[in-house]
């Protein structure tokens, strides 16, 4: 085989895990998740080259959902993984499908504020070489730019926030802080959260003026090395070279990476994540029945 392109479409589930009722948004569990199979119910869906692939076989396979619509006999190979890795982000998805489960349990940072303990946030501040941070929460990217960014302008302090991933996220402006500055501070804090086993730590820098503030397509992942060697390492070892799109040369630490494409679509991208990050508040949560349920959520 002369060349293999693996696409990795995000938040498109066709059936939960075993584990499942293990993971939440919000106090909502996972169980019964099946994003593409409750679209389909609510509105049939038409992909003939998706489906021709084993898109709705798959679905049919993973979770015993006929989804409406998608039925084709697939035209080549195709199957429904099951992951084994513990816990549901970035890493852990995208690494088990190279072929390196993760053998750890990730940490997470609580829904409470603060959410960092004293220790970390004392570090972040001397790296930093500021008296505080801003945040210290869970917290969608935009939403705390939009509260923080006056007073982080005013004191310069790094605003400091995560999720329900294993993640810190550090946002600072790009002329007032310094995107190198941000870069530096990011990386110098990694080790200390990779031995945490806290899977990323993420430069978000920001620019614009109060009221008006824009994430840059200069976000930067420092993830956790990977346990082992991957498909690209075993690529690289055979004589190929493995070219990386997007955030995918962060993910995997440029393991076995040649070449990294971020494109002229990266603040296109960023800009649709913004919006998404804004949308975030509204889920909508589909059951197993079919029914469209629509919950009003905490933003994170």
């Amino acid at each position: 085989m002369a060349r293999a392109i693996l696409i990795v479409i995000d938040s498109v589930g066709i059936g939960g895990a075993p584990d499942a009722v293990q993971y939440f948004n919000g106090d909502l569990p996972d169980t019964g998740a099946n994003t593409v199979g409750h679209i389909a119910q609510a509105m049939p869906l038409h992909l003939p080259y998706l489906d021709a692939l084993g898109l709705g076989a798959a679905v049919q396979l993973a979770s015993g959902l006929e989804a409406p619509g998608l039925g084709a006999v697939p035209t080549g190979a195709w199957g429904a993984a099951t992951e084994v890795s513990r816990g549901k982000d970035t890493p852990s998805g995208h690494w088990e499908l190279a072929g390196v489960p993760v053998p750890w349990d990730w940490h997470h940072f609580p829904d409470t504020v603060p959410a960092f303990p004293p220790d970390l946030t004392a570090a972040i501040c001397k790296a930093a070489g500021t008296d505080g941070i801003l945040g210290n929460c869970h917290a969608s990217g935009t939403a705390i730019i939009a509260r923080d960014g006056a007073a982080h302008l005013r004191n310069g302090w790094p605003i400091c926030y995560t999720s329900a991933d294993s993640v810190l996220q550090i946002a600072a402006h790009e002329d007032h802080f310094g995107l190198d500055r941000l870069y530096t501070l990011c990386a110098d804090l990694a080790p200390m959260l990779h031995a945490m086993k806290v899977g990323r730590v993420i430069a978000r820098p920001f620019v614009g003026d109060v009221g008006a503030f824009t994430r840059t397509a200069n976000r930067k992942d420092y993830a956790i090395p990977l346990p082992g060697p991957s498909i690209c390492d075993d690529v690289q070892v055979a004589g190929g070279r493995v070219h990386a799109v997007g955030k995918i040369g962060d993910i995997f630490s440029m393991q076995g990476i040649d070449t990294l494409h971020k494109g002229k679509d990266a603040v296109l991208m960023d800009h649709l994540r913004d919006l998404l990050d804004e949308a975030s508040r509204w889920r909508f949560h589909f059951r197993q029945s079919g029914r469209i349920r629509q919950r009003l959520w905490p933003q994170a």
